[in-house]
């Protein structure tokens, strides 16, 4: 009975022990399963948040009226060429380093070259300001979506204004430019007027988008992934419906076409190549530091050029796409000016006349429609107080006097078409509402983007914001509401012109010049290639060292060179203002005072670039390495060398499976190094073994991340990268020799 009992455990134990590899090899292939569908799901919403990014930063406003004030075709001629040429290799550049070191923005330029870790600073800068001149875009937004639950729509007609030369002014242009200058920003006639008095609904607007802001960053919340396709994809419905029925407008055929002729004599002007390589820029977001820190958080594609090309691409056809709206309804406006408004308003006025809204007395001249176009408005003034309101009130949104092609050649160019395009639907206080909500979303998924560029490095950087972490979000949220003022001003369109068409192109080329020269002349574009090959197991793109070298730092020095001498240039550039008694925009020059803030903050933001070596220079005084914005904020501390037997072993040689779960187990312990709100731990599981191992010395590289902090201090600045590379190999030769000498002895 005994030996049966105990026979009977020992047959149960082999009956497991050979069910359980089945279970095992089952558990691991649903977990491999699950992890593969977390990566391609981590993939495409990166793909899709850039995708987001690029398309609500520039290409829905800034895109149209640059091409409109540039000639049409000779723009985007350009702007393709550039784009390719310059555009997505940087984009490629970014969305690899990102995903290589997987560290925030401010932190991957200390990895790479030490000495110029101010880039990060200096991105940093240029978000504050992108973020700030931004939000009243949004508040534009916010103002257009409040005016849509009126029916009808209050830009289809002239208001009922008690002033008569404000309500002529209005029959002077279209209703919809009338109420974008007059009702939405109630504009000045030149930069230096207006500037004190801020225009309530566009204050309020601006503060209600930083409350949002603040209350997204604070609580975490981020787009799901059905949302996030509904944001992109809702606005090509929307685009889709519009060019279908601005198609069918008159004049919209001649307008298409100066859209795509092009005049190549106009290629020699360098206004046309400065804007173009501007909004490359700009549109991509290079230089901001958005695309490293999105990709630095969330998985990127292992087919980088696909994901680059395709982002590109999406970026160029909603570009295309809404501008092609534009030009129709431009088109539009143009065809039915001059002779054509006035028919339109007599026909309208006899209408009234028979219907009794107006009395006999109103009815105009015979033949007035063949005179000059002064004489029906010199008609229209001489009616009685009582009766000329209601006439300006229902006259048609077309303008009496004859317009040029260069009409509406102001940022507010999209809003205003945009405006007439919905209002052509049926039911347009419904579609008005759901586009510019749409519209809205977009653009604070933009601007979510961009403040969070500069709240998670801050956050990184400054070490007592960690224990706070309300903090920063709130000083960042405040003070942007406060600097965002300006632009809620009677002025403040003006101002935003300003910043974004020569402040903001201008450190952008700086900031990408340097990014592109660290990358690729200091660092080394064959190293990087070569290192990216022990982290993917494959080259990259074999074209990108002879791009980066040979290309793309000669092309952004050119533009550089443009920018400057359209900045500095004799005569000084002009921005689009609005003459409220003709009803008509007029060009006036900045001022050299306007100019020379321009200079002055020009300076402010790239002045980490210049600070950053002089302050590691100090610090390498006394072997202190130490975060320029700890200085004044946390105490000093020494690094510690480490030995060199710690030294982790070269990247290609895979850990066994108790050393990488050690190891990842550590690094859950110690906090991933960045890492979006609420996101997936699952994540950090799928994060290459090499990348885990991180060093907050300045001077650790990638893939000999804990190198002795005294050996880089003891060489020259210029030597650090090459004194590291050296001495990692010394240690990976050495380890394979003792690893051979221990085999070889018995």
């Amino acid at each position: 009975m005994e030996s049966f009992e105990d026979k009977e455990p020992e047959a149960h134990k082999q009956s497991r022990t050979l069910s359980n590899p089945p279970l095992r090899l089952s558990g691991k292939i649903l977990a491999a399963k699950t992890q593969n569908f977390i990566v391609q799901t981590k993939r495409t919403e990166n793909i899709l948040l850039q995708i987001a990014f690029s398309i609500g930063l520039g290409s829905m406003w800034r895109f149209p009226y640059l091409c409109h004030r540039n000639g049409g075709g000779d723009f985007i001629l350009i702007y393709f060429f550039l784009l390719f040429l310059l555009g997505i290799p940087l984009l490629y550049m970014e969305m690899v380093m990102g995903q290589w070191l997987r560290i925030d923005s401010i932190r991957i330029w200390k990895h790479l070259v030490p000495l110029l870790g101010g880039i990060g600073y200096a991105s940093m800068l240029v978000c504050v300001m992108v973020s700030v001149y931004n939000s009243i875009i949004i508040s534009w937004s916010f103002y257009y979506l409040s005016n849509s639950f009126y029916h009808p729509l209050p830009w289809t007609h002239c208001p009922l204004f008690r002033n008569n030369a404000t309500g002529l002014s209005c029959l002077r242009t279209v209703s919809h430019q009338y109420f974008w200058y007059e009702a939405t920003l109630n504009a000045t006639v030149n930069i230096e007027q207006g500037g004190q008095h801020l225009v309530l609904n566009l204050t309020l607007g601006t503060l209600a988008t930083w409350c949002l802001l603040f209350i997204i960053i604070i609580t975490g919340l981020k787009l799901s992934m059905p949302l996030l396709i509904i944001t992109i994809f809702l606005p090509y419905i929307f685009f889709l419906v519009l060019l279908i029925r601005c198609l069918f407008l008159e004049g919209a055929a001649s307008s298409l076409k100066r859209m795509v002729t092009s005049e190549h004599s106009s290629w020699a002007s360098l206004e046309l190549w400065h804007q173009a390589g501007s909004h490359v820029l700009y549109s991509l977001g290079l230089g901001m530091g958005t695309t490293i820190n999105i990709s630095s958080y969330k998985a990127g594609s292992n087919h980088y050029v696909l994901a680059v090309l395709f982002v590109a691409m999406v970026n160029l056809v909603t570009s295309l796409v809404a501008t092609s709206i534009i030009f129709t309804v431009l088109g539009f406006w143009i065809s039915t000016s001059g002779h054509g408004c006035v028919e339109k308003s007599v026909l309208m006025v006899m209408d009234m006349i028979k219907k009794g809204v107006l009395p006999q007395n109103v009815s105009p001249p015979p033949g007035i429609q063949l005179l000059p176009l002064l004489d029906y408005l010199k008609w229209m003034d001489s009616l009685p107080e009582h009766l000329k309101y209601q006439v300006i009130h229902v006259s048609p949104s077309c303008s009496i006097e004859a317009l040029s092609k260069e009409f509406m050649q102001g940022p507010g160019l999209a809003f205003t078409t945009f405006s007439q395009a919905v209002s052509l639907l049926p039911g347009a206080p419904f579609w008005a509402f759901v586009f510019f909500l749409t519209l809205l979303m977009m653009q604070l998924t933009t601007l979510v983007k961009i403040v969070e560029s500069i709240v998670f490095p801050l956050s990184n950087a400054i070490s007592f914001t960690r224990k706070q972490p309300t903090l920063l979000p709130v000083v960042v949220c405040l003070g942007g509401f406060l600097g965002s003022l300006v632009f809620t001003s009677r002025a403040g369109s003006y101002i935003m012109s300003l910043f974004d068409e020569t402040l903001v192109p201008l450190t952008l080329f700086v900031i990408v010049v340097f990014q592109n020269g660290t990358l690729a002349w200091v660092y080394g574009a064959n190293r990087f290639r070569e290192e990216m090959y022990s982290e993917l197991g494959r080259l990259l793109w074999s074209s990108c060292p002879f791009l980066w070298c040979y290309v793309t730092m000669p092309g952004l020095l050119v533009l550089l060179t443009i920018c400057l001498i359209h900045l500095y240039k004799k005569v000084p550039p002009y921005y689009i203002a609005w003459n409220s008694s003709t009803g008509q925009e007029i060009e006036q020059p900045y001022l050299q005072s306007t100019l020379g803030w321009i200079t002055f903050l020009s300076i402010i933001v790239l002045l980490p670039i210049l600070i950053y070596p002089l302050q590691h220079w100090w610090y390498l005084q006394d072997h202190i390495v130490s975060d320029p914005f700890e200085k004044f904020l946390s105490k000093k501390t020494t690094v510690v060398p480490t030995k060199p037997s710690d030294w982790p072993k070269y990247h290609m040689a895979k850990p066994n499976f108790q050393e990488r779960k050690s190891e990842n187990s550590m690094m859950r312990s110690s906090g991933p190094l960045f890492r979006e709100p609420n996101e997936d731990p699952e994540w950090e599981q799928e994060v290459p073994w090499s990348r885990q191992t991180e060093s907050y010395s300045d001077f650790s590289l990638p893939f000999v991340s804990s190198l002795p902090s005294a050996v880089s201090m003891s060489l020259p600045a210029s030597r650090q990268a090459s004194a590291l590379s050296t001495a990692a190999n010394g240690e990976r030769r050495r380890t394979k020799e003792e690893s051979v000498h221990k085999r070889s002895v018995p």
